[in-house]
């Protein structure tokens, strides 16, 4: 004789007469102020001479780290990306000559003070051969903006859920699952600002740019099961 099995029976998927279930989705939409905005910085020298190229590019390289970490915690990061010193060759002609040499280096940085990016932005492109891509604004992945909006998510389901069942003169009896089925910001088409500047003839301070947040779009949405008191049909 067999052993009996303990394992306890799976539920029924889609309830019993004396348990009906009820399946909704919850969402929730939420349109809050960015929390960072990133820069691009592109620092770039030219010359025929590869030793005198390369030390320009140290030294407005240098510059740009200076400006920008004089900022203080204004600046909650910065990185430098790729570097590149390329030997651009003459075009006609014969055997490798050599007509100049070019050199980029490419930087990011991080801002969570949007009055001080403004300030920062417009000294960034006064500067030689500095070039400035952006703003890029988004929240940080734990914003509380993300819990708020699965909150709401899950409240709108319990909603939806009692809904139905008060529509059926019955009230909800039990939760028998809870799907995540994604939060994450949506956000447009970044609202890009590009600048090339060179340094301006007169020695004046630039203006800081006004940079307007772009307000950001966070969605959540989960998959919710009840179970509820058997109606009188």
């Amino acid at each position: 004789m067999a052993p009996a099995d303990d394992t306890p029976a799976p539920p029924a998927p889609y309830g019993t007469p004396e348990a009906p279930r009820i399946a909704v989705r919850g969402e929730a939409h939420l349109d809050v102020d960015p929390e960072i905005a990133r820069i691009g910085i592109t620092v770039t020298a030219r010359g025929r001479d590869r030793r005198g190229t390369l030390d320009d590019l140290t030294r407005r390289n240098s510059a740009v780290l200076d400006l920008v970490k004089s900022y203080g915690e204004a600046v909650e990061r910065l990185e430098t990306g790729a570097l590149t010193l390329t030997p651009q060759l003459t075009p006609h002609g014969r055997g490798e000559r050599v007509r100049a040499y070019h050199g980029t280096v490419h930087l990011t940085a991080d801002l969570t003070d949007f009055t001080a990016l403004g300030e920062l932005t417009a000294r960034l492109a006064d500067l030689d051969l500095t070039r400035v891509d952006g703003p890029w604004w988004s929240l940080r992945p734990d914003s509380p903006a993300h819990r708020e909006a699965r909150r709401q998510a899950v409240h709108d389901a319990v909603r939806r859920a009692r809904e139905y069942a008060e529509a059926l003169g019955t009230g909800l009896a039990a939760l028998v699952e809870l799907a995540d089925i994604g939060a994450e910001a949506h956000a447009p088409a970044p609202r890009m600002r590009t600048m090339a500047y060179a340094a301006p003839a007169e020695d004046t301070e630039a203006a800081p740019l006004d940079l307007e947040p772009q307000r950001q779009q966070v969605h959540a949405a989960v998959n919710a099961r009840f179970t509820m008191r058997p109606p009188t049909l």
